[in-house]
């Protein structure tokens, strides 16, 4: 996967006015638009000026060139010193204008202009240099936690999906459109959410036995189970995941079917945190949240204190007891296939098939036979005795605070005011975003299919999927290129290699079916929201999607169902190692990533990075250990796989040996490794793939007011698709916690490992982009 940032926010009012087109530009474009009608103006004249001059000695059989195109024996050639002396490009003028002076190349040149630094040189910092300006200029809304060009992509899809969301739908229009209306208007209703108050969650618990830090003494412990509150979870809608984790999934050595998967808990705060304690900033702030939430719930403050450390620390032994992310990368060591006879005898705490049974949809039942895949059995082991000797009430505590915070989201703003305070301290974000652009997202999110319908049909443009189609194509060659080029890996091996790189699917913009109202009612015939009714309605959804997942387990998987890539209205990417499929939505098919009207540079620099991207993927660490159908399969040969880890192990310690300026933290070399790795294959295969097409369609003209080569351009393009702003508690958290690198990184790493780059901006051996020890996998 690429990455999904958090949607940042724009001005509302841009929907409301319509200035003229001169007003809508900003000073730099106004500048380059009349620039380029100067330089228009001089070519005309210089045009009028050579026929003069033809005609006037029309015994000249040939125009004498200068002395400089002759000595080349090409035409005239532009000789461009950029402000950096060591950087210096000799560019051959095609027969084309040499600048493109349309409005998408003005805007095109604005944007690149407004992000640039040119005081920093380029092969001494490429990151700064490409986004300089951006990180100087750039402020981060209270709402939000970090800006970068994903979040600007975001900003327009929200008000698209507004737009779409909120017309009021005809009695003809099709169901799954009205639902996503009624959800948002259940969700802007703030009026009667706060009438309702804690009312919906309140009923809901006491149904459960109520939450012991409020009932108080009153509580039952004599009639509670942790196994009937999952089974009762499962019932109302919430999480089964809280103590340990239950699903139906894909079985990773046989991708046709599905299989049921046994896991550690979803823990309420990542356990690199949890499994520090107290001490830990972060924990204290979320014990904190736990008590005051308690408390506005109805709780008395001194046994909410009290009680809650305990359950707090049930959750801290739970993180003790799963394995850290680092650990979890092997998905052979995560495949631990047995019978829930088996399970019975190893793990007896658990009535194993009455609580399996009871968790799947009504009509499908399994016996002591049915085979179950443990991702942990470590964990299994420890969490009997775990169980065992921590207190009924502090578990139930646990469990009813999991639901309660899940539920205040959707409730009064009293709620909602706290959780902020708690956001604050994980993520640094300081205000709620508008109501408006939040209930946008949970319809988007909690109807994807239904909202991405209404996005394609609307704004997407179907010559895009064939013009991106084309640069995967290109790109996959590229990759091809290099499977069969490099040294340390066997035939044997390379066969199954170039084998899965040919199978691999790709999916562009937005299944067809999605164009079908047909589908889309079928899909959601079992679903209704009531839009007098928010939380139930959340919940209700919670329940569909958790029936239509487990009511698949006897069904065979299908890796071309439509339904697996019918989420269109997204600025992200993917990669299933299960399908061994690529996927590019319509949502990131525009603004910086792509467009049709500028020069391809500008494309392989940006989308094309995000091709290349998910196409390595399929073998960077982890994409590596399935096959061409999708199945867990060991398909390398011994030495080749020594090579290969040789090189990656490479990757994760020039990672690993990155500081983070802000935090100063270093960076999670293993954690990262598959994100780099992918990064890394993915710009270098981007790259080659544009100097075919050059070579084949001849140089591009440069962009106005820019200095700079399209080689040079195609770098400076894929440097400013990571330009980020970030604050410093959610950097702090996304080094901690996450598979991607900061956005830094992402430029710094993989350009500093690519020859091309340093010969391109002429960097000297030994600077810090031009290192002499290089990393490289593909």
């Amino acid at each position: 996967m690429f990455n999904v940032h958090e949607v940042p926010t724009i001005s509302y009012k841009l929907l409301d006015t319509n200035p003229s087109w001169w007003r809508r530009r900003t000073t730099l474009e106004r500048t380059l638009t009349l620039i380029s009608i100067v330089a228009l103006i001089a070519v005309a004249a210089l045009v009028i000026a050579l026929v003069s001059v033809v005609l006037s000695d029309k015994h000249h059989e040939v125009l004498e060139l200068p002395g400089t195109a002759e000595a080349l024996g090409a035409p005239p050639a532009t000789h461009i010193i950029s402000k950096h002396p060591d950087i210096e490009t000799n560019e051959v003028t095609s027969k084309k204008d040499d600048i493109c002076l349309t409005s998408e190349c003005v805007h095109t040149a604005s944007n690149v202009l407004e992000a640039l630094d040119t005081s920093v040189e380029p092969c001494d910092d490429f990151y700064n240099f490409a986004c300089g300006s951006f990180l100087k200029n750039t402020n981060i809304p209270d709402e939000k936690t970090q800006v970068n060009t994903f979040s600007v992509i975001g900003d327009k899809l929200q008000i698209q999906l507004k737009q779409l969301i909120t017309e009021e739908p005809s009695e003809t229009v099709a169901k799954p459109f009205k639902l996503a209306n009624k959800l948002y208007k259940a969700c802007m209703n703030k009026t009667l959410i706060e009438q309702k108050g804690t009312q919906p969650i309140v009923e809901i618990a006491e149904k459960l036995g109520g939450w012991p830090v409020i009932k108080g003494d009153a509580w039952d412990e004599n009639s509670w189970t942790w196994q009937d509150s999952v089974k009762n979870f499962r019932k109302y809608g919430f999480s089964m995941d809280y103590i340990l984790d239950f699903s139906v999934g894909i079985d990773l050595k046989n991708s046709t079917r599905r299989v049921i998967d046994l896991d550690q808990a979803a823990i309420g705060v990542s356990r690199e945190y949890l499994v520090k304690g107290l001490e830990d900033k972060i924990v204290r702030a979320y014990y904190d949240y736990m008590v005051d939430m308690a408390v506005l719930f109805g709780a008395e403050r001194t046994r909410a204190v009290n009680e809650l450390r305990e359950s707090l620390q049930f959750e801290i032994d739970l993180a003790n007891i799963s394995l850290p992310n680092e650990k979890r990368r092997n998905s052979s060591a995560l495949y631990n296939p047995m019978t829930i006879a088996d399970i019975q005898t190893k793990y007896p705490y658990v009535s194993w098939l009455n609580y399996i049974n009871a968790l799947l949809p009504e009509g499908l039942d399994v016996d002591e036979n049915e085979i179950v895949i443990v991702s942990v059995p470590t964990f299994f082991e420890a969490l009997g005795d775990l169980i065992k000797r921590t207190p009924k009430r502090a578990i139930a505590n646990y469990v009813m605070w999991r639901i309660h915070g899940f539920s205040a989201f959707f409730l009064t703003e009293e709620l909602r005011k706290r959780q902020l305070q708690y956001s604050t301290v994980l993520s640094g974000r300081q205000e709620q975003e508008p109501r408006w652009k939040e209930c946008v997202d949970i319809t988007s999110g909690s109807l994807p299919i239904a909202v991405g319908a209404l996005y394609v049909r609307k704004h997407f443009q179907e010559d895009d999927k064939s013009k991106a189609l084309e640069m995967v194509n290109g790109i996959r060659e590229e990759f091809e290129k290099i499977l069969k080029e490099v040294s340390w890996m066997d035939e044997k091996t390379r066969e199954a290699a170039l084998n899965k790189l040919h199978r691999m699917t790709t999916h562009i913009g937005y299944p067809d079916e999605i164009m079908k109202d047909s589908k889309l009612e079928e899909y959601y015939k079992d679903l209704d929201i009531d839009p007098d009714n928010y939380l139930p309605s959340i919940l209700k959804m919670s329940v569909f999607g958790t029936n239509y997942s487990f009511n698949k387990l006897r069904k065979p998987f299908n890796k071309t169902d439509w339904l697996n890539h019918a989420k269109p209205a997204v600025v992200n990417a993917y990669y299933s190692s299960i399908e061994n499929s690529i996927q590019f939505p319509a949502g990131i098919l525009q603004e910086k990533f792509f467009s049709a009207d500028r020069p391809k540079y500008m494309n392989y620099g940006a989308i094309g990075y995000v091709i290349g991207h998910e196409i390595t993927h399929g073998f960077d660490d982890q994409g590596r250990q399935f096959d061409s159908d999708g199945n867990l399969v060991d398909w390398w040969q011994e030495n080749t796989k020594k090579a290969y880890l040789e090189k990656a192990r490479c990757i994760i310690e020039q990672y690993g040996n990155y500081t983070e300026v802000l935090t100063g933290l270093k960076l999670n070399g293993i954690n990262t490794q598959g994100e780099n790795i992918a990064d890394n294959g993915g710009i270098k295969e981007s790259y080659l793939a544009y100097k075919k097409w050059a070579e084949k369609n001849g140089p591009e003209p440069r962009l106005p007011g820019l200095p700079y080569s399209p080689q040079q351009m195609f770098w400076i393009s894929a440097a400013q698709t990571w330009c980020s702003v970030y604050r410093a508690e959610t950097l702090k958290m996304r080094i901690t916690t996450g598979v991607h690198s900061p956005a830094e990184f992402r430029v710094l790493g993989p350009i500093s490992n690519m020859r091309d780059f340093s010969k391109d901006f002429n960097c000297p051996e030994g600077t810090r982009m031009n290192p002499i020890k290089k990393c490289e996998v593909w």
